[in-house]
């Protein structure tokens, strides 16, 4: 699917019955199997909307819908049900790793503007709302936080975003968060956890809870370790070696030394390696997309292909 940058028949026939559908009020809606090869199309050259190729149907479209798709949480939806059918063949390995990287943005990322994300049509119901339970959509989510929120911060090289990610054993994600490129790896570490849920397929509540947690030095603080011991989650993330000679110094008052299981701690590279296949295509590798949410649902339908 990489290469060929379209979608199979049997790969269509997963997705079909899980996308929404026109109220039949509005004009009829472009066919969505061409909307989304468009989508997949620009993901993997990161090329403009308007250079898309004339048998994707009008840019536009393709634009707006993708848009529309990432405001109202579709493609997170998507990702959801892909992983909850892996989840009942037991095709994910529940050792879940966190990381980050941090994406450069092009100048053309700058200047968003001031208004909130679009509503999608109201009457437009998929297959995926009504039968896999979800959260609030990703619009809601972001009227309250401000549109002034778009995930850029400034470095020494320019604007960067910064992406977080929690990856199965597999190197698939899990869970995906933007922030501005300046925020620490630690403090979205309980964000991203929480944000793992897949569905069953059948009855029972979705599953949220990793067997296993790895993670670097750069989660390694009291708060991280108290969370994951609150949510029963077995961890391995190293000491750093000031909290090692501070605790030292405290002699038996600095208690005993985090539990660390150095063969868990070399798989890792599973979530590097889910870095590297999202930063393959280059619409992630470098952020082009102005508004927070539309970049999300761009590294989300990205996540969606691996």
């Amino acid at each position: 699917m990489l290469s060929r940058g379209v979608l199979t028949d049997d790969e269509w026939a997963v997705l079909e019955p899980l996308l929404p559908t026109s109220n039949h009020r509005c004009g009829r809606w472009r066919d969505h199997r061409q909307v989304i090869n468009g989508i997949i199309h620009r993901l993997s050259p990161g090329c403009q909307w308007r250079r898309l190729p004339a048998h994707f149907g009008p840019w536009q479209t393709v634009h707006k819908r993708h848009q529309l798709w990432s405001a109202d949480g579709i493609w997170e939806r998507l990702l959801q049900y892909v992983q909850a059918l892996a989840d009942a063949a037991g095709d994910i390995d529940w050792a879940v790793n966190v990381d980050s990287t941090s994406v450069r943005a092009h100048q053309h990322a700058a200047g968003a503007p001031k208004k909130a994300p679009p509503a999608p049509p109201t009457a437009s119901k998929g297959v995926a709302e009504r039968s896999v339970h979800v959260r609030a959509p990703l619009r809601a989510l972001l009227a309250e936080a401000g549109a002034a929120h778009e995930g850029l911060g400034r470095s020494r090289g320019g604007l960067t975003t910064k992406l977080h990610l929690a990856a199965e054993g597999k190197c698939r994600p899990l869970s995906l968060v933007i922030t501005p490129g300046q925020r620490a790896d630690c403090t979205q570490s309980e964000k991203v956890l929480d944000k793992i849920r897949v569905p069953r397929t059948r009855s029972g509540r979705p599953r949220c809870t990793p067997d296993s947690v790895g993670a670097d030095k750069a989660y390694s603080n009291r708060g991280i370790r108290a969370y994951l011991r609150r949510r029963s989650i077995r961890h391995v993330i190293p000491e750093k070696r000031d909290q090692q000679v501070g605790r030292r110094r405290r002699s038996s008052f600095g208690g005993r030394p985090p539990g660390f299981d150095s063969a868990r701690y070399m798989q890792r590279n599973t979530v590097e390696r889910a870095i590297n296949k999202l930063k393959q295509f280059r619409a992630v590798a470098t952020r082009y997309d102005k508004r927070g949410y539309v970049y999300l649902g761009t590294v989300t339908a990205a996540a969606l292909l691996i």
